[in-house]
């Protein structure tokens, strides 16, 4: 199955990102939670950003923008293979970057992919 890191994730139940990562798990997903919280969200550490994680198919971004930016080296570092920009999280400067890295992109909500299939 993917293998999916999520960059914002949360220990409160009403994020969206929390949402995701117990929807990524029911569906079998393995994933990596990136976060400055601590805690963990569906039974997975978060953890703050360190490890280059290798064998990463997406990341599913929860971010902000201006928040984001501490974050492309480490992004493009793990080589996904697609990132998804959730609502609120859009960055075209990310994607254009992403983008001459061999990344896909895409603007769509995790949630709406995992639950009609399209993930």
């Amino acid at each position: 199955m993917k293998r999916t890191l999520i960059l914002g994730a949360s220990t409160n139940p009403s994020r969206y990102s929390n949402k995701a990562a117990n929807m990524l798990h029911k569906h079998g997903h393995a994933i990596v939670n990136i976060g400055l919280s601590g805690g963990e969200a569906a039974g997975v550490p978060i953890e703050k950003k360190g490890e280059i994680y290798t064998d990463i198919d997406t990341v599913t971004m929860y971010l902000s923008e201006p928040n984001q930016k501490e974050y492309y080296d480490y992004i493009l570092a793990t080589k996904p293979k697609r990132i998804i920009f959730n609502p609120g999280a859009e960055n075209a400067e990310l994607e254009q970057l992403a983008m001459e890295h061999g990344i896909k992109t895409e603007r769509a909500c995790t949630l709406v992919l995992l639950s009609t299939g399209q993930f």
